[in-house]
């Protein structure tokens, strides 16, 4: 190549581009050796450390399941067990309301029992005390009428007695009252 002759700028120098080739053969030894090794185990690592949390997830998913059926499940129970509980508690609440009215009813009709024994014992001790002292003031009374004493208890009390029996029958006339008082 004279002086004179022109250069192409396109066309690259020998020398240049064997050692360019030379220094890309070199740093792709070097990338292939030490760069590419590294990338690769990172990659390996990178790709087993997403699977594996992938599998964990999956498994973690899994196990949520299962807890949640387990929980279903247990809640379920819980609520049929609570369901017969409340059966329960109402069937003996309402048994416990029949015996208590039973014991209520049972204690009502023995206190009127004994009240109405009460009255009819008031009532027969009045009356024995109504006709003792209807007997005391109808013999006071009868013996002033006649005129004669009529002290005696026995004679009194049968007088008494049959003036009481006339008056519970409704038979008691003035001139019968009399016609006994003079009689006796």
């Amino acid at each position: 190549m004279a002086s004179g002759e022109e250069k192409l700028p396109l066309i690259p120098h020998i020398p240049e581009l064997i050692f360019g080739f030379v220094m890309l053969g070199i740093l792709y030894a070097v990338v292939a050796k030490k760069v590419v090794p590294n990338l690769e185990r990172a990659y390996e690592e990178r790709r087993a450390a997403i699977e594996g949390g992938m599998e964990q997830a999956e498994q973690a998913q899994t196990e949520a399941r299962e807890a949640l059926e387990k929980y279903t499940a247990q809640l379920a129970e819980a609520r049929a067990e609570a369901n017969e509980i409340r059966e329960t508690a109402r069937e003996q609440g309402a048994q416990i309301v029949t015996e208590m009215r039973a014991q209520a009813q049972a204690e009502a009709t023995r206190i009127t029992e004994a009240a109405k024994r009460q009255v009819e014992a008031e009532r027969q001790q009045a009356v024995v005390q109504l006709r003792t002292e209807v007997g005391t003031l109808s013999t006071a009374l009868a013996s002033k009428i006649v005129g004669e004493s009529l002290e005696d208890e026995v004679r009194q009390k049968g007088i008494v007695d049959r003036f009481l029996t006339e008056l519970e029958s409704g038979d008691v006339r003035p001139e019968k009252v009399t016609t006994t008082g003079q009689d006796s």
